[in-house]
């Protein structure tokens, strides 16, 4: 089971799911998840975040990718990324996923493994192993990172796109449409604020689903929208313009 002392001292191989701590106890589970999600799908396919409860497992959380490139790339990237207001320490997981081990084929049922541990010590009361997985997979940014999807390709509402009909010239706020009605402002943050320059992300509340997102200038802008444009949060692929001022 991987643990807060996970990795000290030892080599891990690199693997496709991410061991993650350092976390704000604070944030709640199912906002922490979706969070962590939002921030590190950019990366690959995942097939899951898992997080806990449990008093052991505070701070704490996994993402499994599909594959170790992708988890590579990851680890890269985010280390040391301010998340909640603090500092991510990432690293490879020392134990395999069980979504991971049934399509390797070296998945061992959780009963039997209880058996074989309790033989040779003192019986431990039985404990989520925060590497089981769900069955379901999540959605995942597909595309190429940092890629524009054709026009054919953006969401459409209706028999129209979602495509302001004399779109603004380039400038320092971003438009963000199609996002899911649960994401929040700081999910946004966090997920613009990889690139240069954020100054802040605004939500409308009578409208949810959309968003603007500043930056100090337009270069800036156009990063964070050539970066983003398509990214899925949950199951929504977010369409990013130039605001209209």
């Amino acid at each position: 089971m991987a643990d807060a002392s996970q990795g000290q001292g030892e080599e891990i191989p690199p693997n496709m799911t991410l061991y993650i701590n350092n976390l704000n106890e604070k944030i709640k589970i199912d906002q922490l998840k979706k969070s962590l999600h939002a921030v590190f799908s950019q990366f690959g396919k995942i097939l899951d975040v898992l997080a806990f409860k449990t008093l052991k497992h505070k701070g704490q959380a996994w993402v499994i990718f599909e594959d170790v490139s992708s988890a590579t790339n990851a680890l890269r990237r985010m280390q040391g990324f301010p998340f909640y207001d603090k500092e991510m320490r990432i690293q490879y997981a020392k134990t395999k996923s069980d979504i991971i081990a049934k399509a390797d084929g070296t998945f061992v049922p959780r009963e039997k493994r209880k058996r074989h541990e309790e033989k040779g010590g003192k019986k431990r009361k039985e404990q989520i192993d925060p590497n089981q997985a769900a069955g379901g997979l999540n959605p995942a940014y597909a595309g190429a990172y940092g890629a524009i999807p054709p026009l054919s390709q953006l969401p459409y509402l209706g028999a129209r796109p979602i495509v302001p009909e004399a779109p603004a010239p380039p400038n320092s706020i971003l438009f963000i449409q199609n996002l899911p009605h649960d994401a929040t402002t700081m999910m946004l943050q966090m997920l613009f604020n990889q690139y240069p320059g954020l100054k802040d992300v605004r939500m409308v509340e009578t409208k949810p689903g959309i968003a603007f997102v500043e930056y100090e200038n337009e270069m800036q802008s156009t990063v964070a929208m050539q970066a983003l444009q398509g990214f899925k949060m949950q199951q929504n692929q977010m369409l990013i313009t130039y605001a209209k001022k």
